[in-house]
């Protein structure tokens, strides 16, 4: 069972979606389901995780620099298939421990973006596993975590609001910092988040569009303005990842890329979500 600590932040992740307030307001996190190694039962504990794109995220089995590694990790080396739970999708995944220079190499992104991470690995003599969950692709689309089609919208559209405004959160601390040049973690998470939103916006088009046409054929014009917003964030989202990809792109730039997207897409959301839910309610 979880201890009372963590009840409470499962709790209030389940409820809210993901979203948490407290020292956790701007933390990246999950819940993770693993298998107990003795017992076989399901144990759920919040984890931090870092985006890794190309369909897996990082979990790092620090335990607060404790000399023990954490039961959820001692129960994915005896039982590797987990449940991850992102606050809009649910999904079965596959743990991986990074070894050698794969681990050494996630671990010095996870401490440029956190020296924390960096003073767990001082506190203890033990190296601090790196793990890799693989998402299992399944067929039909992805489990999100909502009572109808309509709030499975909203759902997939506040995870990437709040996605976004992390990354701006961890470029406005990069300026504070001086400048720097934007940190590897922090390009993996701009990355990561331009992939999501091109799926988010392909399934858009080549689903749930196509459905409400046939269902609404008076939301042709809705729909109409839609893909064409969709074909300018798609241009905006290039820009972007051209931006942190390139060699010597001033922190500015990017700054400016993300600033430019934002604007875009947190209008096309808003206007998606007026215009749609009241459609999707009624399938």
């Amino acid at each position: 069972m979880p201890d009372d600590f963590n009840q409470q932040i499962i709790d209030e992740f389940r409820t809210h979606r993901g979203r948490l307030g407290g020292p956790f307001e701007n933390a990246r996190l999950i819940l993770l389901t693993t298998t107990g190694a003795r017992t076989g039962t399901p144990h759920t504990t919040p984890v931090a995780y870092l985006p890794d794109g190309d369909g897996r995220i990082l979990v790092i089995a620090s335990a607060g620099g404790s000399p023990r590694h954490p039961d959820w990790f001692r129960n994915l080396l005896a039982h590797p298939r987990v449940t991850v739970e992102s606050g809009a999708f649910t999904y079965e995944a596959r743990a991986v421990v990074l070894e050698g220079e794969a681990r050494d190499r996630v671990f010095a992104r996870a401490v440029e973006g956190d020296p924390g991470w960096a003073a767990y690995q001082e506190k203890t003599q033990r190296v601090i596993p790196v793990v890799a969950l693989h998402e299992i692709a399944h067929d039909g689309p992805p489990t999100i975590d909502a009572g109808s089609m309509g709030e499975a919208i909203k759902v997939v559209h506040d995870a990437l609001r709040r996605e976004l405004a992390l990354i701006r959160q961890e470029m406005a601390v990069g300026r504070e910092g001086g400048g720097a040049p934007l940190g590897v973690q922090l390009r993996v998470n701009c990355l990561t988040f331009c992939q999501g939103l091109h799926n988010h916006h392909t399934g858009e088009d080549r689903g749930m569009f196509p459905l409400l046409a046939g269902r609404h054929p008076e939301a042709a014009p809705v729909l109409a303005r839609l893909r064409e917003e969709h074909e300018r964030i798609a241009v905006l989202v290039e820009d972007l990842r051209r931006t942190v990809t390139a060699e010597a792109t001033a922190p500015s730039t990017t700054r400016a890329e993300v600033e430019r997207l934002t604007v875009e897409l947190a209008a096309h959301l808003t206007y998606e979500e007026e215009q749609l839910i009241p459609l999707l309610d009624t399938l």
